[in-house]
């Protein structure tokens, strides 16, 4: 099968890159070499592309400048990946397009799932939700599949930082008041391959993330007392509460609560996403316990 993926410089299309080319036959393009502001040239590269499945990874996740660079948010994650669906379609390929937890309000206190409205509160809600739109507009069989707080070894995340004030700092603090569920791109990786066949069944939108939920506190907590247990040297040990309405310097609304329902996921694979827990505790034991 032969697999496209938009994206690979960023730390989901990376790890997709890495897990999946000795499998597939893969091609991989990275912003230098694919910049979806550029829609002529995602036409002209992708059409002569040979692709089954097209993954699109990349988008402008700046959350804050999107507020102010409305047109450019609207134009990668919106346009562009309406212009993905049309060539896939052309070709008789899938496409596969990552969406966001940010296209829900954040009101609710139980995981959302996928037949919950969504209702964005910023820009880069707005514009991954007109994403969402555009692609499953083209062809039944396209996937949308939204993912929550995403953290791998190919580009630093909440996690890395936190591990990384904890080993320069005695003190280290996190939001204690926002709630969602962290989703490991390995995990990502293994759980796709069951989505790359064109059958009508998995089309739509599907949710994927590790199980649980976890404010940033907690989450962050967890990574160091895993670091702990790997014997890896830390100035500090806990992490100290933040609440979300200290964060002054931010600009964009962010919902306080966006956990995912992964029960569709199981419904359709029969199979569950493991615990964020064990998520975070492998990635540390994997790629910090080297260091």
């Amino acid at each position: 099968m032969k697999i496209a993926i938009i994206g690979t410089g960023g730390r989901l299309g990376a790890a997709l890159l890495r897990e999946y080319r000795d499998k597939f036959e893969v091609t991989g393009f990275n912003h230098a070499q694919l910049d979806l502001s550029n829609l002529d040239d995602v036409r002209e590269k992708l059409r002569a592309t040979d692709f089954d499945v097209l993954i699109n990874t990349a988008a402008f996740t700046n959350v804050d400048l999107c507020e102010t660079e409305r047109d450019r948010a609207f134009l990668i994650n919106a346009e562009a990946p309406g212009v993905l669906a049309t060539i896939c379609m052309d070709k008789g390929a899938k496409l596969i397009h990552f969406s966001t937890d940010y296209v829900f309000d954040g009101e609710k206190r139980a995981p959302y799932t996928e037949e919950d409205e969504a209702k964005p509160i910023s820009v880069y809600g707005e514009s991954k939700l007109a994403g969402e739109k555009n692609v499953l507009a083209a062809v039944s069989r396209h996937l949308v599949v939204r993912v929550s707080w995403v953290f791998g070894p190919d580009r630093p995340s909440f996690i890395d930082g936190i591990v990384k004030q904890a080993q320069e700092n005695r003190e280290v603090d996190a939001i204690a008041d926002k709630f969602s569920t962290p989703t490991y791109t390995l995990d990502i990786a293994a759980a796709l391959p069951r989505f790359f066949k064109r059958d009508a069944d998995y089309g739509g939108i599907v949710h994927f993330a590790n199980a649980g939920e976890c404010s940033w506190q907690e989450y962050g907590q967890w990574a160091l007392d895993c670091c702990h247990q790997a014997g890896l040297p830390l100035k500090a040990t806990t992490v100290g509460a933040r609440k979300l309405k200290d964060m002054a310097n931010w600009v964009a609304r962010r919902p306080v609560y966006s956990v995912l329902s992964t029960a569709k996921y199981t419904k359709l694979t029969g199979a569950s996403p493991r615990t964020w827990r064990e998520a975070v505790a492998d990635y540390i034991t994997r790629f910090y316990s080297k260091k």
